[in-house]
């Protein structure tokens, strides 16, 4: 489940990449020291107005260059889409657990938890109760995955993930976090995360991300897939695609003693190639006996400190969107869309980290780390 990025870090804006002055001394400009002279201005009444107009340029950083892409493809994008936005369905009550299994701490509050700054570090107990309870998420997220189609509505995927979960003596991690009414996210097209399941029908042609965490034996495990329902267009298909190529990306840098950075560095470059855009709001994050703590993971480029540790838990869950990377919020203070209506997909593992590589319980899938 996606952690919203604090202020300071989803306002990150670049600054212009070049300068102008503007005196009355001559009339030319200068860019690199060079002069290039223009006609003096004349103005009604005779007045003349000379200029000069100086530029300076630097070197572009990468992240200046991702934020141009990023423009560039905004300002393209203008072809309103002929599929239908996404609209409110009625969303039905919380379905109830049994008294017997184990709750997490926020269960009963509306109040959303506040990031824990503990990073979550696993001895061997740890580690297989992580492993547990990633396995278990990775088995109820394929079972989902199995009830699209369209006609069927993301209260019925809820109802059935619900039931999958309590059977298996665990606790639905979203149900009842900061007042979530449900026990799954299913985010459907432009929605980008967090989408609520109601009474819509799944439509043919759509794409929905399916977001699953369990809460096992005091152990969180988190994941998510983009699936596709029905014909789905090649578009979409690639959307999808690539931000599972992104995640996949991401995941082959991390071991022992990697910066976090290069999470954001490999995802972004990749997202690029295809004119994609990288949702900077919502961050991975650590997870275990906690459901959102330190470190966060910025799917961007970034300058975010810290490096991984053996043992160390967290979530990769970029998102990718078609459009702009911007986005609105439901009232319902949880369904966040893409402001543009265009398509966004993510994908998501927890990973535990390890001196070669990465492994990630929600997977049967080990990652080695490769020096290139």
């Amino acid at each position: 489940m996606a952690l919203a990025a604090p202020l300071s870090l989803s306002s990150l804006r670049c600054s212009s990449s070049f300068t102008t002055g503007e005196t009355l001394l001559s009339s030319s400009v200068h860019v690199k020291g060079v002069a290039l002279n223009f006609s003096n201005y004349s103005f009604p009444g005779n007045k003349r107005v000379e200029t000069n107009v100086i530029i300076t340029s630097k070197r572009i950083s990468g992240l200046e260059e991702a934020m141009r892409i990023r423009r560039e493809r905004e300002l393209r994008n203008t072809k309103k889409t002929k599929r239908q936005l996404l609209r409110r369905g009625k969303v039905s009550g919380r379905l109830p657990v049994p008294d017997h299994i184990l709750k997490p701490p926020y269960v009963g509050s509306n109040v959303l938890p506040e990031l824990s700054p503990e990073h979550q570090i696993h001895d061997a107990a740890g580690v297989a109760c992580m492993r547990a309870a990633g396995e278990l998420a990775a088995r109820v997220l394929d079972y989902a995955g199995t009830l699209v189609r369209p006609s069927v509505t993301t209260n019925e995927i809820d109802k059935a993930v619900h039931q999958m979960i309590i059977d298996a003596g665990a606790y639905p991690s979203p149900l009842g976090y900061g007042g979530f009414p449900k026990s799954v996210c299913t985010s459907v097209n432009e929605c980008m995360c967090h989408g609520i399941p109601d009474s819509r029908q799944l439509q043919d042609g759509d794409i929905i991300n399916i977001d699953v965490t369990v809460y096992l034996n005091g152990y969180h495990g988190d994941t998510s897939k983009t699936f596709l329902c029905g014909n789905v267009n090649e578009e979409a298909r690639s959307l999808v695609r690539v931000t599972e190529e992104c995640l996949e990306k991401a995941i082959s840098v991390c071991r022992d003693g990697v910066s976090f950075k290069k999470i954001g560095k490999r995802i972004s470059e990749h997202a690029e190639k295809y004119g994609y855009g990288v949702v900077e709001r919502f961050v991975g994050h650590g997870v275990g006996k906690i459901f959102h703590s330190e470190p966060i993971i910025v799917h961007n480029r970034n300058e975010m400190p810290g490096r991984m540790v053996e043992g160390q838990t967290f979530t990769i869950e970029p998102i990718l969107t078609m459009g702009s990377v911007e986005c609105v919020m439901w009232n319902d203070n949880w369904t966040t869309l893409t402001v543009d209506g265009s398509l966004a997909a993510q994908f998501e593992h927890t990973l535990l980290i390890t001196k070669t590589g990465a492994e990630f319980p929600s997977s049967e899938r080990i990652y080695l780390h490769s020096p290139r």
